[in-house]
């Protein structure tokens, strides 16, 4: 087996022996089955009037109510990955583990690289998991399903992988506590970065909604969460965002189109650009 796949697996089974998969599996069956509950009851509860709220209406409140579950489902997995991923090279350089691993013929980029795939084939499992479960509990309970599901699970996955290959750059140079810290603080400035773009989007501001771009640009989780939003929004809300012009735009949780091609671009260089940091980080550190 080639050695990048060697760590792969190592990575996984490490992340197996934390119990990391179960927890989180224990917990999204928990928020799965509490959203259940409450969709349902989106269909049950009667209106002042004393009359069930028509398709229109359930689809609307379910759209909104879902896209708020999924920002939950977004930050645990963004904020899992970070904090898995950056104590994953620390660690075993301080324990001295990696210099036997090295004293073999091994090269450092395979490290990384394989390190990076176990833990990124994680993430794919949960985004697909907890989306497969949260959308047919949805469905179940209000028969309301996001016209693009396949968008969705990629895009938060993206967001996850993003803030993975982060926490596994830092982890070559940081410990794990100082690496966790600094993704999570510019996962939570990337985001704020995009509320205030949307801002300055609204107010027909250039320069406040250049912030939003900047940030997109050193961290794209902001811009990943958005193709999510719109991925989930339905064709009536999308006519009403449209219908209110700019300030339609001025919403962190709502996105009138999916991201641009250029942007969807610059994730895949992104991704790349950070991975060779983190080779050329761990290559030039002294174990």
């Amino acid at each position: 087996m080639p050695p990048v796949l060697v760590f792969a697996k190592l990575t996984v089974q490490e992340a197996s022996r934390r119990r990391l998969l179960i927890a989180l599996m224990i917990l999204t069956l928990i928020v799965v089955g509490i959203s259940a509950w409450g969709f349902n009851k989106i269909t049950t509860v009667p209106r002042s009037d004393g009359s069930l709220p028509s398709h229109t209406e359930v689809v609307l409140i379910s759209s909104q109510l879902l896209i708020f579950v999924v920002f939950m489902y977004s930050g645990v997995l963004a904020l899992s990955a970070a904090v898995v991923a950056a104590p994953l090279i620390s660690s075993e350089v301080e324990s001295g583990m990696l210099l036997s691993m090295l004293a073999r013929p091994v090269r450092r980029s395979e490290v990384v690289i394989g390190k990076w795939l176990g833990l990124a084939v994680l993430v794919a499992i949960y985004a697909v998991g907890s989306a497969a479960l949260e959308l047919a509990a949805v469905d179940w309970a209000t028969g309301y399903f996001p016209p693009h599901p396949v968008e969705l699970v990629v895009y938060v996955g993206l967001e996850g992988l993003a803030l993975l290959s982060l926490g596994l750059m830092l982890s070559t140079r940081f410990s794990g506590i100082t690496g966790g810290v600094i993704a999570l603080v510019a996962w939570l400035m990337a985001w704020i970065g995009g509320i205030v773009g949307d801002i300055g989007t609204g107010l027909q501001n250039q320069a406040v909604e250049s912030v939003g771009i900047i940030s997109r640009l050193f961290l794209p989780t902001d811009g990943l969460w958005r193709g999510a939003v719109n991925a989930m929004e339905p064709d009536v809300v999308l006519a009403q965002l449209r219908a209110a012009g700019t300030f339609g735009r001025a919403n962190p949780f709502a996105a009138l189109d999916p991201p641009p091609f250029a942007f969807l671009m610059w994730v895949v260089v992104w991704f790349s650009v950070m991975l060779g940091l983190s080779i050329w980080s761990f290559r030039t550190r002294e174990i």
